[in-house]
């Protein structure tokens, strides 16, 4: 039976996890952070060796590297473990949708391909990652975005932000191509029909001043308990709650700095002439 480590983000609250057999030595991990200092504008590895620290003190082998979904609030790591641990990248199928979509937000076709090429293996629900002896279920997912995914191991569900702890409740769904009614049904129709007691590693944590930090809950907790999709709850309501909950919420922090490097995989914008590179910023005037 595999194991799971969990790491906490505190600047951008992500939860990052290694699934690992303490015999075999064989790992993946899910949803790494690459830290970003947006004073200076330098990019740093600080949550990134956590991980590997981690990998290299219990000596395992990660196989692979695996993103839930093209992350709007925090860039992801992936690039820099699969430089370090010649790891391979793994994401949806359907990210070229997001691609297609950022790309005209950026205007960065000119450097980042449509076809999902930057990574090493684009996932379909239903399919299975092998990583020697671990072994992960994809699961589709979409609803915050199109091309979320949740893995399934035999330690339980990894959701990213698709649903968090009972009292943080359920991804937004505001952004482009994201669908209230589709989170509805991932949730409802996928991930609500696991067995009760299956447990659930959320992909990120806010936690009120009344309780710390928590990474694991159940589906029987979240079906009873979640803030915002109890079991017992229509579409209808559900969708017209989501909407209007998310026309109130702020854009993420990272929104624009971390979409553009995550849709590429977490590869830097090319040098310029002058030898720097830049991030894009689309500014309304």
């Amino acid at each position: 039976m595999s194991k799971v480590e969990a790491f906490f983000d505190q600047d951008t609250f992500t939860l990052s996890y290694i699934i690992y057999d303490s015999e075999t030595k064989d790992a993946v991990i899910i949803d790494p952070v690459l830290d970003l200092n947006t004073r200076s504008w330098e990019f740093t590895t600080t949550s990134v060796d956590k991980l590997a620290d981690f990998v290299e003190s219990n000596g395992l082998t990660v196989h692979w590297v695996l993103d839930t979904h093209i992350h709007a609030d925090h860039v992801t790591g992936m690039q820099a473990l699969k430089t370090r641990f010649g790891a391979k990248l793994g994401i949806s199928d359907q990210i070229a949708i997001v691609q297609q979509t950022f790309n005209g937000v950026f205007n960065s076709q000119d450097y980042v391909a449509e076809d999902g090429s930057q990574f090493d293996r684009l996932l379909s629900d239903g399919d299975i990652v092998e990583a020697g002896s671990v072994k992960i279920a994809v699961i589709h997912t979409p609803g915050h975005t199109p091309a979320c995914l949740t893995y399934q191991t035999d330690q339980g569900i990894f959701t990213g932000d698709a649903l968090f702890m009972p009292d943080i409740g359920v991804a937004r769904c505001d952004f482009p191509r994201g669908s209230a009614k589709d989170l509805y049904h991932s949730i409802m129709q996928k991930l609500y029909t696991l067995p009760d007691e299956t447990k659930v590693f959320v992909g990120h944590d806010y936690p009120p001043d009344n309780r710390d930090v928590c990474h694991q809950t159940t589906i029987r907790d979240s079906k009873a308990r979640n803030v915002d999709l109890p079991s017992s709850m229509t579409e209808e309501d559900f969708v017209a709650y989501a909407e209007n909950r998310d026309s109130r919420l702020p854009p993420p922090r990272l929104l624009f700095e971390s979409i553009q490097i995550n849709i590429n995989a977490g590869i830097m914008p090319p040098e310029e002439s002058n030898g720097k590179r830049y991030l894009r910023m689309p500014l309304k005037v």
